[in-house]
């Protein structure tokens, strides 16, 4: 069973600097659009960012400029970097992945959470 594994998140401060990773465990067949979205207490969970197979990127608007997304296809592994952390970006972060192996479907990482203290 494919299972997406998170890391880098924790506590920082504001102007401070983040990288997450992401990558799926278990046996996959193609991996297509990656990307990073995030909750905050009492808001709907958003997108962050997405990078497709072929590199094309996408940003929310609140991050652009900030953050960078970027994958490692050898590595089946997706990253975000994030710098100029601002309090509003204190959320759960959660990896997304599109993946076929049988049927294209997405999977969810259990989430990380990202403070950011003033």
């Amino acid at each position: 069973q494919v299972q997406l594994v998170e890391s880098g998140g924790g506590l920082v401060q504001t102007g401070g600097s983040l990288r997450l990773s992401c990558a799926p465990s278990g046996s996959i067949f193609i991996l297509n659009t990656m990307g990073w979205y995030r909750q905050a207490p009492g808001k709907q969970r958003e997108l962050v960012a997405s990078i497709t197979r072929g590199g094309s990127t996408r940003y929310a608007e609140s991050v652009k400029g900030r953050f960078t997304i970027s994958r490692d296809n050898a590595k089946n592994a997706v990253y975000l970097q994030m710098n100029s952390l601002k309090p509003e970006d204190t959320a759960v972060y959660y990896c997304n992945a599109n993946i076929f192996i049988t049927a294209p479907r997405d999977y969810w990482g259990q989430g990380t959470q990202v403070t950011v203290s003033s």
